[in-house]
C-alpha cells in the first residue's frame, strides 16, 4: 500500500526516550557496552545520569521530526525507480569468499519487468535545529548535548518505522516486538541510511530531497549534500524478507563512470562523494 503523500510526524522527546540506542551513545563518548573496570563503568553511569537529566530539560521545549513517504517503486538494474523518478544505487564489485552474490539495494525491490509496482518508503528525521547549538559556552555540555541529539534523530527514526510497519504501510500489521528487539532489528525489513555501507553516496541526500522536501521539518542541505542540523538522518525503507545490510566496498571505474552516467554527473564529481569507495 503507498499513497506517495510525505507524512510529517512530531514526537515530544520523552515519546522518543525509550527507542534511544545507548549503547552508540556510550561509544560516543569513549566507553564500550562491556566496560567491566570500575571506574569507567562509575563514569559512564554519571554520564547516564546527566543525560536523562538533560534529556527531562529539552523535553520541555524541543521536539524532535520525522518525515516520511512510501513510494510506488520498481528495480531497473541497478537503479530504483521512485515515484517515477530515476534513482542510481551501486553494486558490490568485489567477490566473496564464499562466492555470494553480488548485492545492490535495487535486488530487494520488485522488477520493473515484472509489471507489479511496489513499495519503497524513504525518510528523514531530525532534532529542533536549536538543540545542537545549546551551551556554547560549557563544552562538556555543548557535547552532551550533541550526542543526545543524534540519539534522538536516531530514536525518533525507529519510532517512525515502527509507525510504518505497522500501520502506514502496515506489512507487518502483527509485529508485537519489545524495544531491545527494536534495537537489534528483528523486525522485517531493512532501513539503509545515506553515508552507511550500503549507500554510501552523500549526493544521494539530494535526491531524496526533491522526492521528500525536507524543508519540512527544518532539514536543509549544503552545497555537497551535508544535512544540517547535524543530527539529521534520512534514507530508504524496503520491506523485502530476504533484506539485510550490506557494504558496497570498493567499487571499479567501470561502476563509478556508469554511476556517474545514470545519476546525470560528470564523473570528476562523482569520485569526489565516493573517495571511501574508490
Amino acid at each position: 500500500m503507498n499513497n506517495s503523500v510525505d507524512k510529517v510526524l512530531t514526537y515530544t522527546i520523552h515519546e522518543v526516550v525509550p527507542y534511544i540506542n545507548w549503547i552508540y551513545f556510550f561509544h560516543a563518548w569513549g566507553f564500550q557496552h562491556k566496560e567491566k573496570e570500575r571506574a569507567k563503568a562509575a563514569e559512564a553511569m554519571q554520564l547516564f545520569k546527566e543525560a536523562n537529566q538533560m534529556l527531562n530539560q529539552l523535553d520541555e521545549n524541543y521536539h524532535v521530526h520525522t518525515i516520511f513517504r512510501l513510494c510506488e517503486a520498481n528495480a531497473d538494474g541497478d537503479n530504483l525507480i521512485l515515484d517515477g523518478k530515476l534513482f542510481p544505487l551501486l553494486r558490490q564489485q568485489i567477490p566473496h569468499p564464499d562466492g555470494s552474490p553480488f548485492l545492490c539495494l535495487s535486488d530487494f525491490v520488485r522488477p520493473l519487468s515484472s509489471g507489479i509496482p511496489d513499495t519503497v518508503g524513504i525518510f528523514a528525521a531530525s532534532c529542533d535545529g536549536e538543540v545542537e547549538l545549546l551551551y556554547e559556552n560549557d563544552p562538556y555540555k555543548r557535547m552532551l548535548v550533541q550526542t543526545l541529539a543524534d540519539r534522538l534523530a536516531e530514536a525518533a527514526t525507529e519510532k517512525m518505522h515502527e509507525y510504518i510497519r505497522k500501520v502506514a504501510w502496515g506489512y507487518a500489521k502483527d509485529e508485537n516486538l519489545s524495544i531491545p528487539d527494536l534495537l537489534k532489528e528483528k523486525f522485517q525489513g531493512i532501513r539503509p541510511a545515506v553515508g552507511y555501507p550500503s549507500l554510501p553516496d552523500q549526493s544521494v541526500n539530494f535526491q531524496l530531497n526533491d522526492l521528500l522536501h525536507m524543508e519540512q521539518i527544518g532539514i536543509t542541505l549544503t552545497e555537497n549534500g551535508a544535512m544540517r542540523p547535524h543530527a539529521t538522518v534520512c534514507g530508504l525503507i524496503l520491506a523485502h524478507p530476504a533484506a539485510r545490510y550490506f557494504a558496497v566496498g570498493k567499487i571499479g571505474n567501470d561502476q563509478l563512470e556508469d554511476y556517474a552516467r545514470r545519476k546525470k554527473m560528470s564523473v570528476e564529481e562523482i569520485r569526489k562523494f565516493l573517495a571511501a569507495n574508490l
